[in-house]
Parts: structure tokens; C-alpha cells; sequence
């Protein structure tokens, strides 16, 4: 099947990295696992978070105009030269798609929508104009994804049960398995670089240092860790961003022994820190489910994050992890310390972590099941315009 791709929140090749870019690129991966040809749309950046509607009104003017030239370049190719299928990540009321609806009504194509969330509240006010574009592009789709449980509750009012699918998160556990293998070597590297004490129990935090939700993480971790200044460890936090003297400034007072900051790093050195550390500690205020935290479970890490659904969806509280409430600090530093305590209970999490990940989340998983939604809605979308299935195209 040829599959055009689009992300209007973050384009698989923008420069700053993120959980919702490796995603992006992650369902390109599984397609083309799938053996699905795989080429993206458009580069289009849809967000809109200020809540202005003049500079919705212009993104979605740019929108219709790219769709228009996508519908003239497909229409002059051979039919088995066009996209068959339509598949739209990560669609919410500050990122509307204004293209994919367009395209695939005019060139008779199946469209996909993977994780979209639907907010009522957002019918009247600033956003109006992009919500009601969310909820018209949901209601078109013929075959709606989610990657996080609660996404599916809010979707469910516009998509009919048979076209509704959930899709656990996944990842190319490949780098994960190669950082193992290498552990000790990876171990010495990571003590060397960043001065990190052997003896002592090794924290890793990793996010995005943003205002909003990711600095709310570091403060209650911040606050979690301060309660636990009568245990040895140290913690290592990999991450950048525009809040980074915020963030600085909320982890200080645990003291310049136990802190270390790494930066944002690049993939093969994010999974030499993984396999390193002892315990991954995120709070995940809001997450939508945290891929750091799959990263972690695939390099074999025990996890401590904050509960909720999309977490716990990733997340085998009491197996792979603890799951302390969310938000609550003294309930995160109660399960560190847990951990800190019981290191043997932390290698058994390790090999659940990753007998986890190769049982649901591996990227060959997701790629056969996302196979068999895309031949679903191909034949829906086939059989509503009274003709011929082109799954196989």
C-alpha cells in the first residue's frame, strides 16, 4: 500500500527532539516494516497555541492551498503511481489537519488519524475554528488509532466501535538490545563523562526542559529527591530546552554531589545512559504515556513515574516499575526509596522491563498490527465508494 504520512504537530525531520517526533518517525518505521511505501505529504507545521483565529484562519488558508497542489500532483499520476491510503499523526485542537480530509475525499483515499484527541470545550472560544476541524476530520476517518487508553475515551462519541483501534506505543528495541550488550563498556563511559560515583545507586531523568508540564516533573522530582538526602545516589538528567535555568534552579538545592546535567543527547549515547543507571525517575505530569519510559523498559531500566492510564499502559506497576499517584511527591519518593533499598528488586523489575517490551512493544508488533488496521480501513473506505478493494496497491 502507498501511504502519505503528515504530522501537523512535528514533522518527523524537525531538529528539536521530542517524544512526539520519534513517534512520528517510529509509525514511518513500521510501515515501512509493513512493507507499505511510505512517503510524507507534508511538511507543515498546523500548531497553533496561542489561541488566535487569524492565525488559524491562515494556517488553514495554507493548508487548503498544499492540499489543492497534492490533489493536481496525484491526479496526473497513473492511479498505481497515487497514495492509496492517508494517515495522519497526532491530531489535536492546536494541530488540525487541513490537508489530509481534502486529499483523500478528492482522490477517493482511506484516511487514518493515529492518536487524536477530542475536546468539547474547546467548540466555543479561541480555538473554535481548528476544533471543529479536529472533530470533522475524526468523524471522516476510516480508522481512528490510539496509542493511550484515554485518548480512545474521548474519541468514542465520534467513531463507530469497528472503526475505533488501540495501538500500544512501541520502539526499535535494536539500539536498546546493542546498548546492553555493551554494558560495562557504556557503564565506564557514562561514570567517566559525567563523574558519577560507582558505589552509589545512579537516578536517571529524562525530559524535554519546557515551561508547563515538563518543569512541573522536575520540581516534584525535586521535591521527591529532597526527602531522600539520607540515601546515597546520585541523578543524572539528559535533557534541554528553553526552562533549563527553571529546571536548574528547582534541582540545586539537592546539591551539586548528586546532580549531574548531560544535555540532550543523541540516541546511541541516551541508550548508554539507560543501560547505566539504576532506576529512571519521572514524575510525568500529564504525559500522554512518556516515551522515555518505553526507552527505559527496553534497556531493561525499572521505572518510577507518575500513574496515570497512559503510563500504566507502559508501565507494569509492582513488575516493570512503580507507580506512585500521581502528583503526590511524598508517594514518588517513597517508591525511590523503595528501590534504593531493595536493588534485587530492581533486577528482577530489569528483566521484566524486558520481557515487557519484546512481548508489546517491539517495533515488528506494532508493524503487523498496524498492517491489519490499514487493510480495515482500506477496504471500508473501498467498499463506501462502490468499488474495488486496493489493499494490496
Amino acid at each position: 500500500m502507498k501511504v502519505a504520512f503528515y504530522a501537523p504537530l512535528k514533522p518527523p525531520g524537525h531538529p528539536v527532539p521530542s517524544g512526539d517526533r520519534a513517534m512520528a518517525r517510529l509509525l514511518m518505521a513500521a510501515l515501512a516494516k509493513g512493507n507499505h511505501e511510505v512517503m510524507l505529504a507534508s511538511r507543515l507545521r498546523s500548531r497553533e497555541a496561542a489561541g488566535d483565529p487569524a492565525s488559524q484562519s491562515e494556517r488553514a488558508a495554507i493548508g487548503r492551498q498544499q492540499a489543492e497542489r497534492l490533489i493536481r500532483r496525484w491526479q496526473a499520476l497513473p492511479a498505481t503511481a497515487r497514495p492509496t491510503l492517508w494517515l495522519t499523526y497526532h491530531l489535536y485542537y492546536k494541530a488540525p489537519d487541513w490537508i489530509g480530509p481534502r486529499v483523500a475525499d478528492a482522490l477517493g483515499l482511506a484516511y487514518v488519524v493515529v492518536e487524536a484527541s477530542h475536546a468539547p470545550k474547546r467548540a466555543q472560544g479561541s480555538w473554535a475554528e481548528s476544533h471543529a476541524a479536529v472533530e470533522a476530520a475524526i468523524r471522516r476517518a476510516d480508522a481512528v488509532i490510539a496509542l493511550n487508553p484515554t485518548d480512545m475515551a474521548c474519541v468514542r462519541p465520534l467513531v463507530a466501535s469497528d472503526r475505533l483501534y488501540l495501538l500500544k506505543p512501541f520502539l526499535d528495541e535494536g539500539p536498546f538490545q546493542a546498548a546492553m550488550a555493551a554494558r560495562l563498556r557504556h557503564k565506564r563511559e557514562i561514570m567517566t563523562a559525567y563523574g558519577l560515583d560507582p558505589e552509589q545507586p545512579w537516578l536517571l531523568a529524562v525530559g524535554m526542559m519546557r515551561p508547563g508540564d515538563k518543569l512541573a516533573s522536575y520540581r516534584l522530582l525535586a521535591e521527591a529527591l529532597a526527602a531522600l538526602m539520607d540515601r546515597r545516589w546520585q541523578l543524572l538528567v539528559v535533557g534541554d530546552g528553553p526552562a533549563r535555568p527553571e529546571v536548574e534552579a528547582a534541582l540545586a538545592p539537592l546539591g551539586s554531589e548528586r546532580l549531574r546535567f548531560a544535555g540532550a543527547l543523541g540516541a546511541e549515547r541516551l541508550a548508554a545512559a539507560y543501560v547505566s543507571s539504576d532506576v529512571m525517575v519521572w514524575p510525568a505530569i500529564n504525559e500522554a504515556y512518556g516515551m522515555a519510559l518505553l526507552e527505559a523498559q527496553a534497556a531493561g531500566l525499572p521505572v518510577v513515574a507518575g500513574d496515570s492510564p497512559g503510563v500504566a499502559s507502559i508501565v507494569a506497576s509492582g513488575a516493570t516499575g512503580l507507580l506512585p499517584a500521581l502528583g503526590d511527591a511524598p508517594a514518588f519518593a517513597a517508591a525511590v526509596r523503595l528501590l534504593l533499598d531493595a536493588p534485587q528488586r530492581g533486577q528482577q523489575m530489569r528483566h521484566a522491563a524486558l520481557n515487557k517490551v519484546a512481548a508489546d512493544h517491539r517495533l515488528a508488533v506494532a508493524a503487523a498490527a498496524l498492517d491489519e488496521i490499514l487493510m480495515a480501513a482500506s477496504l471500508r473506505a473501498q467498499r463506501a465508494a462502490g468499488g474495488p478493494a486496493l489493499a494490496s496497491a
